[in-house]
Parts: C-alpha cells; structure tokens; sequence
C-alpha cells in the first residue's frame, strides 16, 4: 500500500504562499522515481536518503548555516497509488483536497435511516472483511456494510484511511431487527470476533483502522456496551482498550470491499453467509 502524500518541510517563520515556489524547487530536483515520504501527525515521518538530501538541500537554501531546529510539515496531496489498481479494483475519485478538508462532516453523526423497524448498530474489529462475513451469518441482521468511521476526513477512500493520517477505523454497520436479534447478543458476536486487547492491530493486520471500537447510536446501545466491556473485562487477564463512542458519520467503502469473502475473495473462494454458519472464518485479502 504506497501513500502518495508528497510531503516536505518549511522552516518555521516561513509563509505558506512560500510553499509553491519551494515544491517546485523540489519536485525540479526529484526524479519521476524518487522515494515518496509519508508523513503522519500519528507517527514519526520516514525519509528515505534520497528525500533527506533533498529536504537538507532545500532547507539549506533558505538558511544557509543549518538546518532549522524547529519545523512544521507543509503536505501537499496528489491521488494515491495502489497495487490493487493493478488488479482491476477502482478507487473514489473525489477525495480531493477540497472534500478532505472538510471535517465538520465527518466528525457529524450518522445520519442515514435504517429500514422501517430496524435499527442500527457499529462495530470496528480489525479488517472489516472478517467482521462482516461474521455479522452476515447472526439471525436477525438484515444487512450489512462496510465503511469507514470516526475520523477528520470527509469522504475518504481506502487508500486515505490506510495511510494513517486520518483516523477513521474500518467499521461494519449492521442493520438489524431488534424482535429477532438483540443489540447484547451483537455484542456478545464482536467480543468473540477479536482480541480487545490489542492497540491498533489484529493479528498481522496494524493500524489505527484495526482498532476496537464500539459505535452506539443510543444511550441504550451506550449503556448496553460499557456494562458488557464491565463483564467482558472480568474474563481476561490483559486490560480491554476498546472505545465506545457515539457513530459518527459513516462513509460506505468501496463496492469491492462489500460482503468481500461472500463474494469469493482474492481467490474466488466464497464463504458461507448462511445464518447460523459456523464454518471457519478464512480472512484472506
């Protein structure tokens, strides 16, 4: 998965209508080939050598002794790459800079309506593939989807969450009715689903998109979820670290990501999603 946020720094003190003229200069000195740096405002930037000579050169043109001790991070984004374009998935095209900017939405509640009857609920459990498959199969749900919750972008793309820079988590919305399926037994199906006790990973899948979440949309659904944390906790010798907090919007990912393992998966393999299936869960992408 390869983020193409082309990033570099500004000496502090310095204006961003600076920013222009500087990226030229340093686009002019990069090859169409050079290493990208990835920067996140939750983890360290990596600079690759070749972009750290670029950054010293740059800077070293502005202020001619040394580099500046103290800097902040100038981004400009420019649409993202990934393999699985190569495999004939597609992308969103509209996650712009003018819509990524916009976090007032994002960070509203979810807003869409659940069918006559019904009534929602949200959990992140790590990849939302599994997650999904695994709520497909409960008696009750009447549908699912996956998407992409609780972070500060409006309108993200996979790629875009994958990055790490905007917080969403990979969420599987249900849908369910309530006189067939209670919201504990849902809860009781995401704490079987993963380890809760693990930040920001499970298994071999790392990120804040694979964090534990529960996303209420009641104050019965709020008060349901903590009690059953409260139980859950009494269970395991390792602190639960999973957040409960109100949905927020929902962005539905991308129609391939959709009942994927259902579907066949990478392979063409599909799996059950009958109700009350208790086959094995293959998660593979």
């Amino acid at each position: 998965m390869i983020s193409r946020w082309k990033t570099f720094l500004l000496p502090t003190g310095c204006n961003t209508s600076d920013a222009p003229a500087m990226l030229h200069a340093l686009t002019a000195s990069a090859s169409s080939t050079s290493p990208l740096l990835v920067a996140s405002s939750l983890s360290k930037p990596f600079l690759s050598p070749a972009t750290q000579n670029l950054s010293l050169s740059l800077s070293a043109a502005k202020h001619a002794a040394t580099f500046p001790q103290n800097t902040r991070l100038f981004s400009i984004y420019s649409p993202p790459m990934n393999i699985l374009n190569k495999l004939g998935f597609g992308f969103k095209s509209n996650s712009d800079p003018a819509t990524m900017e916009n976090s007032s939405i994002a960070q509203g509640p979810d807003d869409d309506v659940p069918a006559p009857g019904q009534q929602f609920a949200q959990f992140g459990a790590g990849c939302f593939w599994g997650v999904e498959l695994t709520f497909q199969r409960v008696p009750g749900v009447t549908k699912t989807e996956v998407g992409y919750s609780q972070g500060f972008v409006h309108n993200p793309s996979y790629e875009d969450i994958c990055s790490g820079i905007t917080n969403h988590n990979e969420v599987v919305r249900v849908q369910y009715d309530p006189k067939e399926c209670s919201y504990e037994s849902l809860l009781e199906v995401f704490w079987a689903r993963h380890d809760p006790t693990t930040l920001n990973r499970q298994g071999n899948d790392v990120g804040t998109q694979y964090r534990s979440g529960i996303y209420y949309y009641t104050p019965e659904q709020e008060k349901a979820a903590k009690e059953s944390l409260e139980r859950q906790q009494k269970f395991l010798n390792r602190k639960i670290i999973t957040e409960i907090l109100p949905a927020k919007k929902f962005y539905r990912a991308e129609e391939y990501h959709q009942q994927y393992l259902a579907k066949g998966g990478r392979f063409g393999i599909k799996q059950s999603a009958e109700k009350g299936c208790n086959d094995p869960i293959r998660c593979y992408g």
